[in-house]
């Protein structure tokens, strides 16, 4: 199945404690249906210093379910994604407007 939302992808969630927020997608993990989004979701780590890295409380974006995403089309609103043929092509486009992304 083709993916709906892949990485680049602008986004606004849905659910969740970061509900209206929006972002760009940064990873996409299909096998777990979970995708990163940059800014949202964040959540403390405290990690050790070594040589390579400082130590201390460090903020990182955690992965989210994509069913709490929706793509946001050119008009900046929350809209589902649908496949269509185009010519041999097989594109995604947004349900609100028609156009393809």
């Amino acid at each position: 199945m083709a993916a709906k939302l892949k990485k680049g992808d602008t986004v606004v969630v849905l659910a969740g404690k970061d509900r209206g927020s929006k972002g760009e997608i940064t990873s996409v993990n299909p096998s777990e249906n979970k995708a990163v989004v940059d800014g949202v979701n964040i959540a403390i780590r405290h990690t050790k210093q070594s040589q390579t890295s400082q130590g201390g409380k460090i903020a990182k974006p955690m992965p989210m379910d994509l069913s709490n995403l929706a793509l946001l089309d050119k008009n900046g609103k929350a809209t589902r994604v649908g496949f269509r043929m185009e010519g041999d092509k097989k594109v995604r486009f947004a349900k609100t407007t028609g156009e393809a992304i």
